[in-house]
């Protein structure tokens, strides 16, 4: 393999169970949250039409949920600190639980307010989780695989994504039912308690490896050291508030702009399905990216992507019909690496400041709180299908990260050759 980085793990692995065993423990994790996510896709266009809101309105629910990220994040990394690992990933699915729980009283009060407050809750449960999980996979292996690792983990993310419109869909629209009622959310929500309930039960008695900063780290990272000081790091996570933004704001948008009768024509219900086609394509790119990983540098993968994304974005605002719906969704497969690619990336080499950095990182997913706001003006203002031209603008960042970005070194870094497996 190219590159001179080193290929061991950033921190000592202790514990009970095998390095492998413990990747497979984390996976479930990442379909929850990604199952989770996906399911706004379809909340958005039900409390839309259950509450009567403008576009910008509606975008209130990805704000107050991807908000949670911006708030919650640099706390949680202090946590995992303090906690370790697990308990920071018992405390997440804990949290998620409680978010859950409220949607009940919320579609029975039917407040608008309520039914965010309940998602800025969720959000912060999987926040912790995310936090947790994903610094804890990057490092469960060579340094070198680490990209590849973390694409597989969130192939099965993207596995929870794509089945978790099809869940929505079924439960919540109920077969295109013309009439909306906000008590529609409650009984998908109840189940989703009892999963996180039931999961964060089984992690309660898992022994996972711990994972501990070996003493050379420790002595390399002085007390005046600080993630800010690393550049790859600081701009890796605009590039995290621009990818979860794009990804955000297409998927929010898909059951109206399926809807627009120049498009598709599509009701709620045939809309909601196509949307598992946007994360099922990111499912299937995520998997092959954990191969291409392996073998090609990362950032020429992230950079080919973003130009693919940007292209396809181009070619369905300025088309009609089945080909505006496709190459929007095909904007999902170019999705696929982007995540865990910029995560491990920027992520890599931090020693003893991993769980701040990765706390950073996590805070960069309030892109897509704010994002989909600004494509709600611009659909507001214009139209469904011109409102994409803002997703298309983050991947243009991206690709200048992967390009340019990603190749900064800190002081730390000075040394080591840029990210190549």
């Amino acid at each position: 393999m190219a590159g001179n980085i080193s290929t061991q793990p950033p921190v000592a692995l202790k514990g009970e169970m095998n390095s492998k065993f413990a990747f497979v423990a984390m996976t479930s994790l990442f379909f929850i949250w990604g199952f989770i996510t996906a399911l706004n896709d379809i909340l958005i266009p039900h409390l839309k039409a259950a509450f009567d809101l403008s576009y910008f309105q509606a975008a209130l629910v990805q704000f107050c949920f991807f908000g949670a990220y911006f708030v919650v994040s640099p706390f949680a990394g202090r946590l995992i600190e303090k906690t370790g690992y697990k308990k920071g990933i018992i405390i997440g699915l804990l949290g998620i639980a409680c978010g859950c729980g409220i949607f009940y009283p919320a579609a029975e009060l039917e407040v608008y307010g309520v039914f965010l407050f309940a998602l800025f809750v969720l959000a912060s449960g999987i926040t912790v989780l995310q936090v947790s999980a994903n610094p804890y996979v990057v490092v469960l292996g060579e340094e070198r695989t680490a990209a590849s690792r973390l694409n597989l983990a969130q192939a099965i993310n993207s596995l929870g994504h794509t089945v978790g419109p099809m869940f929505g869909t079924m439960l919540i629209f109920s077969g295109a039912a013309t009439a909306v009622s906000a008590q529609a959310v409650q009984l998908p929500y109840l189940i989703l308690v009892g999963v996180a309930l039931v999961t964060a039960g089984c992690f309660g008695f898992l022994k996972l490896p711990a994972l501990e900063h070996s003493h050379s780290q420790a002595e390399s990272a002085s007390s005046q050291d600080s993630i800010w000081k690393h550049k790859r790091l600081v701009l890796g996570a605009v590039a995290i508030f621009m990818y979860v933004g794009a990804e955000v704001s297409v998927g929010s948008f898909l059951v109206n702009y399926f809807a627009e009768s120049h498009i598709m024509a599509m009701n709620n219900y045939e809309a909601g399905k196509m949307v598992s086609y946007y994360w099922g394509a990111a499912l299937i790119g995520r998997f092959l990216g954990a191969a291409l990983t392996y073998f090609v540098r990362p950032n020429i993968i992230l950079a080919v992507n973003g130009a693919l994304a940007i292209g396809c974005i181009f070619l369905s605002i300025f088309s009609e019909g089945p080909m505006a719906m496709w190459t929007i969704l095909a904007v999902g497969l170019f999705n696929s690496i982007m995540f865990p690619t910029i995560f491990a990336m920027a992520i890599t080499g931090l020693g003893s400041l991993t769980s701040r950095g990765s706390g950073l990182l996590v805070q960069g997913i309030v892109g897509g709180a704010l994002l989909p706001l600004l494509q709600g003006v611009v659909a507001d203002m214009t139209s469904v299908q011109m409102s994409f031209m803002v997703p298309a603008f983050a991947y243009i960042y991206i690709s200048w990260y992967a390009l340019v970005g990603s190749k900064e070194k800190s002081v730390d870094d000075a040394d080591t050759a840029d990210l190549a497996p």
